[in-house]
């Protein structure tokens, strides 16, 4: 699975608008690029406009699980998983669980925020 598209930060507050999460709690399917976001659509932390945002690139490339806190860095990998050293959050397979809360709770990719 490769990059959809950029996430996009709101400068006000911080908050990532992740293309690959989407809003699901706002109707916003997973895949819509930020672009195809409406007009009139704002910050759902903090009722910034579109404007207020920014292309936001996570230099990390780490992934924070929202639900346990785990962080998936890139460059140790899953190893025991069998994910090598080196594997972008983007190129997990869309069957992906959190190691430390997704057998319990079903916790998958979209569960996860990009980091700083």
């Amino acid at each position: 699975m490769g990059k959809m598209a950029q996430p996009y930060k709101c400068v006000v507050c911080g908050y990532v608008y992740d293309p690959d999460r989407g809003e699901p709690h706002q109707s916003t399917v997973p895949g819509t690029a930020f672009a195809d976001l409406p007009a009139d659509y704002v910050c759902p932390v903090c009722g910034a406009g579109k404007t207020a945002f920014e292309i936001h690139a996570a230099e990390s490339g780490r992934y924070l699980c929202v639900a346990c806190g785990y962080i998936y860095d890139p460059k140790r990998g899953e190893p025991k998983n069998g994910i090598e050293p080196g594997t972008a959050f983007q190129d997990l397979p869309d069957t992906y669980i959190c190691p430390v809360c997704g057998v319990y709770a079903k916790v998958g990719k979209s569960a996860f925020v990009a980091m700083e």
